[in-house]
């Protein structure tokens, strides 16, 4: 039975590769993700990151915030995975951010969704048949306002690394 299986898989490779990433292209990233507080209770505890702000109601409304503030490390990884479908998705390793903005609160019930513009991209000289690619990418929540801008960079495979 399994056998039968794997030989009718079909293998789809996944992601874009150097030649689809034209100067200006933009990304709209599907999906979306809405963040609750499960999410930022538990990111916040796995990174042993204990600011009240991020784990402390009380704390966060006496501080100018309707509710618990989600960790905007979970904000950053969050729009970040939002975006590795289109971008990085198809290997390559991962080279750095930069210009890393927090613009607004994000709060648990906020749904975040990303789209990120092509800014840069060369040929690597040091890895043949690969290309570095650099993305600005912006999060935002449910009413559009945007909470979050970086710069990432890639090694990207060639499509044809002749």
């Amino acid at each position: 039975m399994a056998e039968d299986f794997i030989a009718r898989a079909v293998s789809r490779p996944k992601g874009n590769h150097y030649e689809d990433f034209t100067i200006g292209r933009r990304f709209e990233h599907h999906w979306g993700r809405t963040i609750n507080q499960g999410d930022n209770s538990l990111f916040t505890t796995l990174t042993l990151h204990y600011n009240p702000l991020y784990t402390n109601v009380e704390f966060a409304r006496a501080h100018g915030h309707p509710d618990v503030v989600i960790n905007p490390m979970l904000v950053f990884a969050t729009v970040f995975g939002l975006s590795v479908e289109d971008l990085s998705e198809g290997g390559g390793a991962f080279l750095g951010v930069e210009a890393l903005t927090f613009h607004a609160a994000v709060y648990p019930g906020d749904t975040l969704a990303a789209r990120s513009t092509v800014v840069e991209r060369r040929e690597s000289a040091s890895s043949k048949g690969m290309g570095i690619i650099t993305w600005h990418t912006e999060g935002f929540n449910q009413q559009g306002v945007r909470v979050i801008d970086f710069k990432r960079t890639n090694l990207v495979n060639k499509r044809s690394p002749a």
